[in-house]
């Protein structure tokens, strides 16, 4: 008697590391701020976004959030890729892992005197920003976000880039 098993069913899926899947998407984010203002700043931050945290520095040395930015740019970056178990839905619950990024850019931010910007990127959906409702953008294509006396809006992170130079620096 012959057994007749297809062993590659056998075979685990390939495991997604998320380390450098975030790493890339803060690399392309840096790369697609660097073109559009016509600069070399942005650049991803060493130990991507902690450094501030974990290391001992002066002042004027520490770094905020997952992207390093020319001076009078006026975002502290939190980038975010993956999360797929997530709908957009989903992040309007006050319950949502997802707060929780935004509370630590909210908290980045305000260390480094800066508005919050958080990009998020889902596997095969746009990239999103996330930014404070006042934020002054023109784009009406928004979804709200509130959470106790905190409101953001989201936005296409590609239309907001098409915004006026203003609405990004000091």
């Amino acid at each position: 008697m012959e057994d007749n098993y297809d062993i590659s069913l056998l075979k685990k899926k390939k495991k997604v590391n998320s380390r450098a899947k975030g790493s890339t998407f803060e690399r392309s984010i840096a790369a697609q701020l660097n073109d559009r203002f016509k600069t070399s700043d942005f650049s991803r931050t060493p130990g991507s976004g902690a450094f501030a945290s974990t290391h001992k520095l002066p002042e004027h040395l520490k770094i905020y959030g997952d992207l390093i930015t020319p001076k009078n740019f006026k975002y502290c970056i939190e980038c975010k890729k993956g999360y797929n178990k997530e709908s957009l839905y989903s992040l309007m619950n006050y319950s949502s892992e997802f707060w929780n990024f935004i509370d630590q850019c909210q908290k980045d931010s305000d260390r480094a005197h800066k508005s919050p910007l958080i990009i998020f990127k889902q596997d095969r959906q746009p990239t999103l920003a996330i930014v404070p409702y006042d934020a002054g953008y023109t784009s009406n294509n928004y979804i709200e976000l509130k959470r106790e006396t905190r409101t953001y809006r989201m936005y296409l992170f590609d239309e907001i880039l098409n915004e006026q130079d203003s609405l990004w620096v000091y």
